[in-house]
């Protein structure tokens, strides 16, 4: 077990994944940043209502366009911080990484450095316990080629990149907006209607889909007026040098963002002040296996296993809290084979 620990007490964790070769069997909130003239540089904003972009922000900057279409598709509060330049990134993500309750972040950046800057910042908050994905663009005229290299430069199950290319990353943040606004952590993205966009700068065939999927981009179309996505996936397609899809589905990583911490805000709320005994061990236990038998009802989870709770050997202030689960995989394809007979 390679947690992090401190000397503050708490409930601390950390999760691995494996892709199973065989077996038996309300609105979140989004942080925002981007190069604004309006309001004040650096300083972090709460915005519930798009009236409220306006007039902090000015109506024809592209900042409030973000704030419009994260809360527009389903985002519950924006959080957001205007820069002045590029130089301000920096301090702006330390902002946002600091926030409790963000679970998207967006930049208006389609530059590959600042984005894998965003990456490490969206990495460090959720190692910390405060859990969150970023949603990036690239560049306009880039290609598919071009598009699938940006995503091994940031190859992260924690950064989701969309195809085709937006300079003002609208598509970002009404990607992230839906991705907010669902509940449901095991549900797909794919199909996902985005609203508040008409236009995408590229359509793709189903050659080209493939390419992007299998290299960790989010591909969107446009049909009959409507942009929707494609398929949801993550940048996360290799560990170390080894091509790795344990993660590349973005339901994954929503579905752990969902499980842990729900499980390690009941074991704080309910043994903030308690002893470490064998009775309180067993309660602990009760606790954790009736968190996953709820995400298990709701179909978060198709099952999990190997609950154990132990007071550790070397401290004994110390509990250890061990369990492993499956997710629950989205439906994205449905194959049929009709046998005609004349």
């Amino acid at each position: 077990m390679s947690i992090t620990t401190h000397e503050r007490p708490g409930v601390y964790s950390d999760y691995d994944a494996s892709t199973v070769i065989s077996t038996s069997g309300g609105g979140q909130t989004a942080g925002l940043v981007a190069v604004c003239a309006g309001g004040e540089a650096g300083t972090l904003y709460v915005i519930n209502r798009y009236e409220e972009a306006v007039t902090a922000f000015g109506q024809e900057e592209n900042l409030t366009e973000l704030a419009r279409l994260l809360l527009l598709n389903g985002a519950a509060q924006v959080r957001a911080v205007p820069v002045t330049d590029e130089s301000g990134y920096d301090a702006a993500f330390s902002l946002l990484a600091a926030e409790e309750n963000v679970a998207l972040v967006v930049c208006d950046s389609t530059d590959v450095t600042v984005q894998q800057k965003l990456r490490d910042s969206v990495c460090s908050a959720s190692e910390a316990r405060r859990e969150r994905i970023a949603v990036v663009c690239g560049g306009t005229e880039e290609s598919v080629e071009d598009l699938v290299q940006r995503a091994g430069q940031l190859n992260s199950e924690r950064v989701v990149l969309l195809a085709p290319g937006d300079d003002g990353c609208l598509l970002a943040a009404a990607v992230a907006g839906a991705i907010a606004g669902e509940s449901d952590a095991a549900l797909p993205l794919s199909g996902a209607e985005l609203k508040g966009v008409s236009q995408t700068q590229a359509q793709y065939d189903d050659s080209e889909i493939d390419t992007l999927v299998r290299g960790g981009v989010t591909p969107l179309e446009r049909v009959g007026g409507v942009v929707s996505v494609v398929r949801g996936i993550t940048t996360r397609t290799k560990t170390g040098e080894v091509s790795d899809a344990t993660w590349r589905e973005l339901t994954t990583i929503r579905i752990v963002d969902d499980v842990i911490p729900t499980i390690r805000n009941a074991l704080r709320a309910k043994f903030q002040r308690s002893k470490n005994t064998e009775q309180t061990r067993g309660a602990i236990r009760s606790q954790v296996i009736l968190e996953l038998e709820n995400k298990l009802s709701r179909e978060i989870i198709t099952g999990y296993e190997n609950v154990t709770v132990q007071a550790d050997a070397e401290n004994p202030t110390v509990c250890l809290v061990e369990f492993s689960f499956t997710v629950a995989h989205g439906l994205n394809q449905i194959w049929l084979s009709a046998h005609i007979t004349v």
